[in-house]
C-alpha cells in the first residue's frame, strides 16, 4: 500500500493562521494542491420527502430532498465531491415498512431517490436486514452504486452484497470507500430468512482485510461504518465499535459512523470522524486537502444541520417518489372507496390518551402510567396469553387523539415493525428486567423539583409493565429501585415462574444480550404488534382511554406546592430556560439552571478556529440571562457598554447567516463604568465572546459542555 502521511502545520500564532487563510486560490493550483469533499449521510430511514407520516404533515428540518439541495450546492462549490451513506435507509416510515418493502421486487422509492441523488456508495445498516436477506438483496440490487458490507458473508462464504469496498476517482485521486455494518444483526433479526445463514465478522478485522486487498490502488481510505464509536454489545473486544476500527487501522483518512442517531463531529489526531442524526436531519462534510502527490495534508469535519433548508423539488418530482408519497398519505387516511368518498377510519376513541406534560420536554408518559401504554400492554397480553407484558413509549410525544383513528395514529404509538414473543421467566428475572429498564432515570436527591432522565439510556429502552403492580423508588441508586412487586395480589417470589410478552427486538437486544433471562421464546406472533393494534380498534371502537395505575414512582418529593418551583416551570415552559431533561432543577443548589435555551435555538455557538473554543453572541447571552441573578443590559456608545443587573429589552436577533465573515478583535468593554479588556469575534456587526470572556465581564462562572453555555444562576 502507498504510504500516506498526514502533514499538519501548527500555527505559532493566530496571525499566521489568518494569513494562510487569505492566500489566493491560484497558489493551490500552482502547487498542485487540491481539496476533496466527502459528504456522508446515514440512518435516512426512508424519509425521502421531509414528511412526518404519523403526524400527516411536512417537516422543516429533515428528509432526503433537503439533503439533495445541500449536496448540489457543495458539488457546485467543489466538483471533487463524493457522496456516501452509512446505512439504515430502506426502513423507518409507513411508506417502506407497510407498503413498498412488502413487494421487494417492485421499484423501490428510496433506492430510486438515492440513484437520482448520485450516491457513490452505500453501506448496509442493520435495518436493511429487517425483512430477511432476500428482501434486502432484492431492494438494494436496484442501486446504481455499490452497496457495501465487508464483514457479512453468505452461506457460500461470499460477501452478501458482492462488495465490501469500492474505489471512486476524483481529479486523479483514488478514494477507497470501505463499508461495514454492526455484526450484531442476528441479535435483532435472528430467525428471519437468511439471517442465520450469514457470518458477521468483527468490523475492525474486516476493515483491515479490505485495506490489505486495496493495497496501493487507493490514495485515500474512507470507512463508512454502520455502528457507533463504542461497542454496543461487545465492549470488551470491540467487534461492533467504530473506535476499534480506527485504533487498529491507522491508514484510515476519514471515518463516517452511524446507527446511534447522534451527531459526531471530532478530530481523532489527524482523522476526521463524522456522524449524523436520523431521517436526513444532518449531513457530515469531510474536507481533505491533498498535495501534488495525493497525500492528505489537512482535514476538517463539519456536521451540517438541514433546519431551514429548502427541499429539492427535483427529488420530490421523481414520479415514483411522488406516487409513493401520495400512496402513503392515502394509506394513512384509509384511502378512498370506489365512489371516491373517504374510506372509514380504522376506529375511534372517546378522548386523548396522554396527559399534558407539566414541564416542557419531560414526557408524562414516562413519569406515570398512561392509557397509551396500558392499551399496548393489554393488546400484547390478549394476543400472547402471557401473564405479564412489557412495552416502551418509543416516542415521547406519542398519543392517540380523540375521534377518528387512522394508520398514522397507530404508527405514532408503535413505530417499529416488531413481532411479539412469549417467554417463561422467573420472578427474579422479571425484577432484574424491571431494574434494567428503570436505569433510564437519574436518581432523585432532596431539593429536586422534577424527575430527569439519564441521557446514556435512550427513551426507547424504557419499558413499562402490565400484569404486575410495582413501585420505582428513585431515591435509590440504579439496581435497587424496583419495590413491592405484586402478582395477582401477592408478592412476587423470586422462584415463581410466569410468562412474559415482549417484542422480538427487546427479547434479543435487551433480555438475551444482557443475560437477564435464561428461557427461550416459546411462541412468536405471525403478525406485527402494529397489526394487532389495528385489529383491536376494528373490533373494540370506540375505544376509551383507561389507566389501571399499576405502577408509580416513589421516594421523591417534588415540592409541588412550592411557589419557587412554579416560577421555574413557568419560565421553562415559556422557553426562557432550558428544559431539564437530563438534569433536575434543585432548589437547594444555585448551580441548577442552564440559561442556554435562546443561544442554542439560534445555533449561535461559533467555532473559533482556536481548538474547541466556542464563542457566543453577547446580545443572545443578555436575552438568555434576562430575569436571572446574572442579568445585564448591553448597549453601544462607541464601545460595548454593560450594566450588570440592567434590564435587557431588545428583541431576539436573527440567527447568524452562514458564511458571514469572522474577524478577531481585542476590545475594551465598559462594565459598570469600569473598562475591561477581552478577546472577541466580530461577526455581522455583533460581538461574540467565549465563556472565559463572559466570565471576565460579568463575574459569572459560565462553563461549556457540548456547545451548551451554562451559567450558575437562578
Amino acid at each position: 500500500m502507498k504510504h500516506r502521511t498526514f502533514r499538519t502545520i501548527l500555527a505559532a500564532a493566530l496571525s499566521a493562521a489568518m494569513l494562510a487563510s487569505m492566500l489566493p486560490a491560484a497558489f493551490a493550483a500552482e502547487t498542485g494542491e487540491k481539496t476533496l469533499t466527502i459528504l456522508g449521510t446515514s440512518d435516512l430511514h426512508a424519509n425521502i420527502w421531509g414528511y412526518s407520516y404519523e403526524d400527516n404533515q411536512e417537516t422543516s428540518n429533515n428528509g432526503m430532498a433537503r439533503l439533495y439541495t445541500y449536496i448540489q450546492e457543495v458539488r457546485a462549490e467543489n466538483p471533487n465531491t463524493i457522496l456516501v451513506d452509512a446505512g439504515d435507509d430502506i426502513q423507518g416510515t409507513i411508506m417502506t415498512d407497510d407498503i413498498y418493502n412488502k413487494t421487494p421486487e417492485a421499484e423501490h422509492p428510496v433506492i430510486t431517490a438515492m440513484n437520482a441523488m448520485g450516491y457513490d456508495a452505500m453501506t448496509l445498516g442493520n435495518h436493511e436486514f429487517n425483512w430477511g436477506v432476500d428482501t434486502m438483496k432484492a431492494i438494494t440490487s436496484q442501486a446504481d452504486f455499490p452497496v457495501l458490507a465487508a464483514n457479512v458473508k453468505d452461506a457460500k462464504g461470499e460477501l452478501v452484497t458482492g462488495a465490501g469496498w469500492t474505489i471512486v476517482e476524483k481529479d486523479g485521486v483514488k478514494v477507497a470507500v470501505i463499508g461495514v455494518v454492526t455484526p450484531d444483526v442476528p441479535v435483532w433479526d435472528g430467525g428471519k430468512p437468511g439471517i442465520d445463514d450469514c457470518t458477521y465478522e468483527a468490523a475492525n478485522t474486516a476493515v483491515k482485510a479490505a485495506i490489505a486487498e486495496i493495497g496501493d490502488a487507493a490514495d485515500v481510505i474512507v470507512v463508512s461504518a454502520h455502528m457507533g464509536l463504542y461497542g454496543e454489545f461487545d465492549e470488551e473486544n470491540g467487534s461492533d465499535s467504530a473506535q476499534k476500527i480506527l485504533d487498529d487501522n491507522p491508514e484510515i483518512d476519514a471515518l463516517m459512523v452511524g446507527h446511534y442517531h447522534t451527531k459526531v463531529e471530532e478530530m481523532q489526531g489527524n482523522v476526521p470522524v463524522g456522524g449524523v442524526r436520523n431521517g436526513g436531519r444532518d449531513i457530515a462534510r469531510f474536507d481533505l486537502t491533498l498535495d501534488a502527490d495525493n497525500n492528505v495534508t489537512a482535514a476538517t469535519i463539519k456536521v451540517v444541520d438541514m433546519d431551514g433548508v429548502t427541499p429539492s423539488q427535483e427529488i420530490r418530482d421523481i414520479p415514483l417518489v411522488k406516487e409513493a408519497h401520495q400512496a402513503t398519505i392515502d394509506y394513512i387516511n384509509g384511502g378512498t372507496e370506489a365512489n371516491g368518498e373517504a374510506a372509514e377510519p380504522l376506529g375511534t376513541t372517546t378522548a386523548k390518551f396522554q396527559p399534558l406534560d407539566e414541564i416542557r420536554t419531560l414526557p408524562e408518559g414516562k413519569l406515570q402510567d398512561t392509557a397509551v401504554m396500558d392499551l399496548i400492554n393489554q393488546i400484547q397480553l390478549e394476543n400472547s396469553g402471557a401473564d405479564v407484558s412489557a412495552a416502551a413509549l418509543f416516542k415521547d410525544t406519542s398519543d392517540l387523539p380523540e375521534g377518528a383513528i387512522n394508520y398514522g395514529n397507530i404508527f405514532d404509538i408503535y413505530k417499529f415493525d416488531n413481532t411479539l414473543y412469549r417467554v417463561t421467566v422467573t420472578g427474579a428475572e422479571l425484577k432484574a428486567y424491571m431494574e434494567w429498564s428503570a436505569n433510564c432515570y437519574n436518581q432523585w436527591v432532596p431539593g429536586d423539583i422534577n424527575i430527569s432522565f439519564d441521557p446514556e439510556y435512550p427513551g426507547y429502552l424504557y419499558d413499562m409493565f402490565a400484569g404486575v403492580d410495582y413501585e420505582i423508588n428513585l431515591s435509590k441508586p440504579k439496581g435497587e429501585r424496583i419495590e413491592n412487586v405484586m402478582f395477582k395480589g401477592e408478592p412476587l417470589a423470586d422462584d415463581q415462574t410466569l410468562t412474559l410478552a415482549v417484542n422480538n427486538y427487546r427479547y434479543s437486544s435487551g433480555l438475551k444480550a444482557n443475560g437477564l433471562v435464561e428461557g427461550k421464546k416459546e411462541w412468536e406472533s405471525s403478525n406485527s404488534i402494529r397489526d394487532m393494534i389495528v385489529a383491536y380498534f376494528a373490533e373494540h371502537s370506540p375505544v376509551e382511554p383507561t389507566v389501571d395505575y399499576n405502577w408509580k414512582i416513589t421516594g421523591v418529593d417534588l415540592q409541588l406546592d412550592s411557589d419557587e418551583r412554579a416560577a421555574y416551570i413557568e419560565r421553562i415552559n415559556a422557553g426562557e430556560l432550558a428544559a431539564p431533561y437530563a438534569k433536575s432543577i434543585n432548589l437547594n443548589n444555585a448551580n441548577n439552571v442552564v440559561a442556554y435555551g435562546v443561544l442554542n435555538s439560534a445555533d449561535e455557538a461559533v467555532s473559533s478556529g482556536l481548538g474547541d473554543t466556542k464563542f457566543y453572541r453577547l446580545r443572545d447571552v443578555a436575552l438568555a440571562l434576562k430575569s436571572t441573578e446574572a442579568a445585564f443590559n448591553v448597549d453601544w456608545n462607541g464601545q460595548v457598554v454593560i450594566t450588570k443587573g440592567g434590564l435587557y429589552e431588545a428583541a431576539a436577533l436573527a440567527p447568524r447567516a452562514e458564511g458571514t465573515a469572522i474577524d478577531y478583535a481585542h476590545i475594551t468593554v465598559l462594565v459598570d463604568e469600569v473598562p475591561v479588556e477581552v478577546s472577541a469575534l466580530l461577526i455581522g456587526g455583533n460581538y461574540y465572546l467565549s465563556a472565559e470572556g463572559l466570565n471576565s465581564l460579568l463575574g459569572t462562572n459560565a462553563t461549556v459542555n457540548n456547545g451548551e453555555l451554562t451559567f450558575a444562576t437562578k
